[in-house]
């Protein structure tokens, strides 16, 4: 069976621990979007591996592991995980981690330019981690971009790296930014790029072989339905498609060759970075820091919190065609008396059970609340739906039919065993 995972909000929902649950009965996990931006968190036992680009099925056993060719990578920071990894005894070889040939190279002026438009914008900026992933995206589709079979071939790379950087040097140097060095970029992604060169593979190719052979393959999404490029809160987006179409185009794979999509949501809501977000709320954002919860795996930023927003998954669920919902961090709400969920947005005199496409009447929109009661009893160590208090039981149910999908999974903390199929 091919199943594509993927966030059915605004990111950081606790994919990272829904795919290394799935990651068991699949052969291979492959990342299809995104770049070193996104970060997946996953605990084992008493172990915390946060990953950026590697698919978090590398903590398991026997398991292919794919970057595809619609991820933009950066190869001193891919080098850096695969050493750390190694030094945490994780197995990380050619036999179970594979780099597509064609998935774009990050470069330093990407993340020079990252940075330096993010301080044009001023009080306008989108919020971006400045790892330089929207500029590499941006390259892409200009055609003008390095890709991982440039990387590897230390001549092309010269040729090329050098007319990129003469080019991005006049454009640094004209937004009062220094000019980058050729020779040290080049010595610096050369080095990179032999590390790398026994892990690159045509890997459109190595995953239909897989399927002829029945293979099971895991799709891992990075952030979330509505950092999409095309179907999210637009201009507050990332650069690449993160709801389930990326990943066929991502990875080389088919539509029809999917079987199902599961999407992943928190039982609340949250956000990072700039832009709307209808149900944002003090009160439920202290409770949640305060629980030392909702910081970025790749930033560290505090995360925006919000009550659940069932107008936002209903309308993720409908682009991505969600089958199966797997809701994390019920435990969050473990001590909250009265729950709120959103069920419509209201902006003036109309009322929406969509999410609009205008960033401005969406940051204008409020919240039409429904109230819950709360379960007040610890759920973390529930390891059954049964064993669940019947409030929480009651309001996972609601918040999946307001979703329009089937409850699968309900996640009570971190670990594997904190994992409920229901």
């Amino acid at each position: 069976m091919n199943t594509i995972l993927v966030g059915a909000q605004w990111g950081d929902e606790g994919k990272g621990k829904i795919i290394d649950v799935l990651t068991e009965k699949a052969d291979i996990v492959v990342r299809y979007a995104g770049g070193n931006n996104a970060g997946h968190t996953v605990f084992i036992g008493k172990n915390k591996y946060v990953l950026h680009l590697v698919p978090s099925g590398i903590l398991r056993k026997n398991k292919l592991c794919v970057i595809g060719n619609g991820v933009v990578v950066d190869p001193i920071g891919l080098a850096e995980e695969i050493e750390g990894l190694k030094k945490l005894r994780v197995k990380t070889s050619p036999a179970n981690f594979v780099l597509s040939e064609t998935a774009h190279v990050v470069l330093p002026y990407h993340r020079e330019l990252d940075a330096q438009r993010e301080v044009l914008k001023g009080k306008h900026k989108i919020g971006t981690t400045k790892r330089g992933i929207g500029p590499a995206y941006g390259d892409k589709a200009a055609r003008v971009g390095l890709r991982v079979n440039d990387l590897i071939e230390p001549s092309r790379l010269e040729e090329k790296l050098s007319m990129r950087i003469r080019e991005n040097n006049a454009v640094l140097t004209s937004l009062g930014a220094k000019p980058l060095s050729f020779k040290k970029v080049f010595a610096d992604y050369n080095a990179a790029g032999k590390f790398l060169k026994p892990f690159v593979q045509n890997t459109v190719v190595l995953l239909h072989e897989a399927m002829l052979k029945n293979a099971n393959i895991l799709f891992e999404g990075a952030q979330g339905t509505f950092l999409d490029i095309d179907h999210g809160t637009y201009p507050f987006v990332t650069s690449s498609n993160t709801t389930a179409g990326g990943a066929c185009t991502g990875s080389g794979v088919p539509p029809h060759r999917i079987d199902r999509v599961v999407g992943v949501m928190k039982a609340y809501t949250t956000r990072v970075g700039e832009g709307p977000l209808p149900t944002e709320n003090a009160e439920i954002s202290d409770l949640l820091h305060g629980m030392g919860r909702e910081f970025g795996a790749t930033t560290g930023r505090p995360r925006r919190c919000g009550w659940f927003d069932s107008v936002a998954t209903r309308h993720a669920a409908m682009v991505n065609g969600i089958d199966d919902l797997a809701v994390t961090n019920l435990d969050g709400l473990d001590t909250v008396e009265t729950i709120r969920v959103c069920v419509a947005y209201q902006h003036g005199n109309a009322r929406y059970d969509f999410v609009p496409n205008d960033a401005q009447a969406l940051a204008e929109c409020r919240p039409v609340y429904v109230e819950f009661e709360g379960w007040r009893a610890p759920t973390d160590k529930a390891r059954s739906w049964k064993q669940l208090p019947a409030k929480a039981r009651a309001y996972l149910k609601a918040i999946a039919e307001l979703t329009n999908a089937k409850l699968f999974i309900a996640s009570v903390g971190p670990s594997r065993e904190q994992t409920i199929f229901v």
